[in-house]
């Protein structure tokens, strides 16, 4: 039996607004939300929540828990602790693990290894091809669809129109989203940071915008013939806001996330430092203003962490020679709310949207469906305090990861308690 938690005296994000009210969690469920709640069973846990905000729990379309294969990066048990200290109460693990789940019985030890824990909600995605090496053998999904969020060969572009197009038609039938990693390797030419200012100056090796754009110019225009739902991860370039938001006004079935990072820094941040390495690449102010556009908008559906952790040993040299990815659980609601709210670019409903409601219309899960909390929606509920100041501190983080840009950042905004009562 679920645990009932009578959370007292909030602001709860609903439909209408903050209402200052007593919640009332029961069998896994929204039970009442009333101005004042007391008689309630005696084994009720009480959450003395003056001055904090309840908001829908925050969804992350796009995380890396690493296990099977690189558990000495991160495991699942990690990186939901990670999750759950971030305010997140569903998250959705990539599929560059050992081995590729793209079959049933690749796809088991992460399915064992997730109902193992009960922290936050973990929901697999498969890939699109065998092994995600992106070459003419596809997956059964069909076999998958009960398990998974979605097909993804992250951390890889599919190069081959014809691959590509072959697996949108397949995966259209599934009703699932292709969540696609864009980019053209052709045009990476061993780079490793943005091509800009910083790059030229200093000797490094770009990676152009073209290498994203062009990628997701292709998938649009393949999701126009298929009818794919096209989920196009982690966008960093202005023409890749420009393809999305046309993609949009012509109606067509495509969604797209960015992260944090690329809300607040450019390339003219960078440092030789493995914190500053992800891919994409923080990208140009240019892009970075294109992006907040977009994330106002409406352009932009989603915030996603791309949550990355790696060995210390593999973050902590410069730029050339460290791994790809950066965490995010931990910071993304205060980055994303010091950003945007706090700074005056959209207010607290807008974020909601982009971290809570939007994802999980993407995924098609169940709740909230009134645009904030209500009766009856499931206990999936993430406890803020929206005043909190506080700086980054990797080494106070719940996971193995702890390279961030945000170190020593002051942000505001900082989950206190997240609520998850798992589906049966």
């Amino acid at each position: 039996m679920k645990k009932n938690t009578l959370i007292k005296g909030a602001e709860i994000f609903t439909s209408e607004g903050l209402r200052k009210a007593d919640l009332l969690v029961a069998d896994g469920r929204v039970e009442r939300i009333s101005d004042s709640l007391d008689s309630v069973s005696p084994d009720t846990e009480i959450i003395e929540a003056e001055g904090l905000t309840v908001l829908p729990g925050l969804t992350d379309l796009h995380v890396h828990f690493r296990q099977p294969g690189f558990e000495y990066k991160e495991t699942i048990e990690g990186g939901a602790e990670a999750a759950r200290a971030g305010g997140f109460t569903t998250v959705c693990t990539m599929p560059n693990l050992k081995p590729a789940p793209d079959n049933i019985d690749n796809l088991w030890p992460q399915l064992q290894a997730i109902a193992a824990q009960d922290m936050v909600q973990i929901i697999p995605y498969a890939t699109i091809t065998r092994q995600r090496i992106g070459d003419e053998t596809l997956v059964d999904y069909q076999s998958l669809v009960p398990h998974v969020a979605g097909f993804s060969d992250d951390g890889s572009g599919v190069q081959s129109e014809d691959v590509m197009r072959v697996a949108m038609k397949h995966i259209a039938a599934t009703g699932k989203i292709l969540a696609a990693h864009c980019e053209v390797n052709e045009l990476l030419r061993g780079g490793y940071i943005h091509d800009g200012a910083y790059a030229r100056f200093n000797n490094h090796k770009g990676i152009c915008s073209e290498s994203e754009w062009r990628e997701v110019e292709r998938d649009i225009n393949l999701a126009r013939e298929t009818g794919c739902r096209l989920h196009i991860c982690h966008i960093s370039t202005a023409e890749s806001v420009d393809l999305v938001r046309n993609a949009k006004r012509e109606g067509l079935p495509v969604t797209c996330e960015t992260a944090p990072h690329y809300l607040w820094f450019t390339d003219e941040d960078l440092q030789n430092e493995g914190k500053w390495k992800m891919n994409p690449p923080i990208r140009s102010e240019y892009d970075r203003r294109a992006l907040l556009i977009g994330v106002k908008d409406g352009t932009i559906d989603a915030i996603a962490t791309d949550h990355a952790p790696h060995a210390p040993h593999e973050k902590e040299t410069d730029l050339k020679h460290s791994a790809m990815g950066v965490v995010g659980l931990e910071t993304a609601f205060p980055a994303t709310y010091t950003r945007l709210v706090v700074q005056g670019r959209a207010d607290l409903a807008r974020v909601v949207e982009l971290m809570s409601l939007a994802p999980r219309r993407i995924l098609g899960l169940p709740g909230f469906e009134t645009g904030g909390i209500a009766e009856g929606d499931p206990a999936m509920l993430t406890i803020v305090d929206l005043n909190e100041i506080r700086k980054v501190d990797p080494a106070t983080f719940h996971g193995k990861g702890r390279a961030t840009p945000f170190e020593g950042m002051e942000l505001q905004g900082w989950p206190v308690t997240t609520i998850v009562s798992l589906p049966e």
